[in-house]
C-alpha cells in the first residue's frame, strides 16, 4: 500500500429486515479501539429504526418458528461456516475493541464460532429435553411442547463484543423466535460484521436486526412495544433496568433480568438461555378406538 494513500474511512449501516439502511435520522458516531484511536463510523440507532425493525422481526417469524428444527439447525450451521471464513476479521476487531492481545482474540472468535455450533445443535433436541408425554387418567394422550415466545429485543452485552454477543443471540433464534438486537455502543464492530455474515448465509431476513447506537435512547422504546414479547436485559443500562422491567410488565413480556456483573462468557453455557424464550402448549387428544 502506498505511504501517500489516505484509507477509507467506513461508515457502517444498520442491519433491518436482510437489508442494510442508513438511519432515518442520518445519525452516526465515531468508533474507536481500546487506545482511543479512531477505527470506523456506526449509524446511531433512532427509535423509528426500532419500530422498523420490531416490524422486520414480526414479519419473519411465521417463517421462523414454522421451519422444522432441523432446518434451522442447518441454517445456523452455516452461519458457523461463514464465521469461520471471516475469523481473520472478527480477530482483528475484537482485538481493537477489546483490547486483548491477539492470541487472545483468536481464543475469543474460537469460542465464539464454537458457541455457535452448541447452540445450534440444539435445535432438534430442544422439544425432547423440555416436552413431555404427560400421564392423565382418562382416554386421552397429553402432550406438553415448547414453542417459541415471538420477537426478543435483545441488549447486547457491552464488554464482550463478540463471544457475549453470540451467546445472548444465538438460543434466542435457536429456539425458534426473531430477534432485535442492541448492540454495545462502545465496541459495535464485530456484531456489524456478524451481521454482514447473516446477510450472506440462509438467514431468512428479518430474523436477525442489528441496531447500533445508545441503548439509552432505544431502551425504553422496545420494552414498552407492544408487539415485543421478551427482553434481554444483559446489556442494558444498569440505570434503566428497573425502568425497564416496570415497561416490560404493561404488555406482560417475558423480561431476562441482567446478571449484577457481567458474566464470563468463556464457561461452557447450559439451555438456560434457550428455555427462557419458550413457551409451554398442553394438548390434550382422545385415544383412537
Amino acid at each position: 500500500m502506498s505511504e501517500n494513500r489516505l484509507g477509507i474511512a467506513k461508515t457502517y449501516k444498520l442491519y433491518v429486515g436482510g437489508a442494510f439502511p442508513r438511519s432515518e435520522s442520518g445519525r452516526s458516531y465515531p468508533v474507536n479501539d481500546s487506545k482511543g484511536k479512531f477505527l470506523a463510523n456506526a449509524a446511531q440507532a433512532s427509535r423509528k429504526d426500532a419500530r422498523e425493525a420490531v416490524v422486520a422481526a414480526r414479519k419473519a417469524f411465521p417463517k421462523w418458528s414454522g421451519a422444522t428444527a432441523y432446518n434451522r439447525g442447518q441454517v445456523l450451521y452455516r452461519v458457523a461456516e461463514l464465521m469461520e471464513g471471516r475469523r481473520e476479521q472478527f480477530v482483528t476487531e475484537v482485538a481493537a475493541s477489546e483490547g486483548v492481545q491477539t492470541r487472545r482474540a483468536q481464543s475469543l472468535v474460537d469460542s465464539a464460532i464454537d458457541r455457535w455450533v452448541w447452540y445450534a445443535g440444539w435445535t432438534d433436541k430442544i422439544a425432547t429435553v423440555l416436552g413431555a408425554a404427560n400421564p392423565v387418567a382418562g382416554p386421552y394422550f397429553s402432550f406438553t411442547v415448547p414453542e417459541p415466545t415471538g420477537v426478543v429485543a435483545v441488549f447486547a452485552p457491552q464488554e464482550s463484543s463478540l463471544l457475549g454477543l453470540v451467546s445472548v443471540v444465538a438460543p434466542v433464534i435457536a429456539s425458534g423466535n426473531t430477534a432485535v438486537v442492541v448492540t454495545s455502543k462502545e465496541r459495535p464492530l464485530p456484531s456489524i460484521t456478524l451481521s454482514e455474515v447473516l446477510a450472506t448465509s440462509d438467514v431468512p431476513g428479518g430474523v436477525v436486526n442489528i441496531l447500533t447506537g445508545s441503548a439509552v435512547e432505544l431502551a425504553p422504546w422496545l420494552a414498552s412495544h407492544a408487539d415485543v414479547n421478551a427482553l434481554d436485559l444483559t446489556g442494558a443500562p444498569t440505570i434503566l433496568r428497573a425502568e425497564l422491567e416496570r415497561a416490560a410488565a404493561g404488555t406482560v413480556k417475558r423480561v431476562l433480568r441482567a446478571p449484577s456483573a457481567e458474566p464470563d462468557w468463556t464457561k461452557q453455557p447450559d439451555i438456560s438461555r434457550l428455555r427462557a424464550y419458550l413457551e409451554s402448549k398442553t394438548v390434550w387428544h382422545p385415544l383412537g378406538v
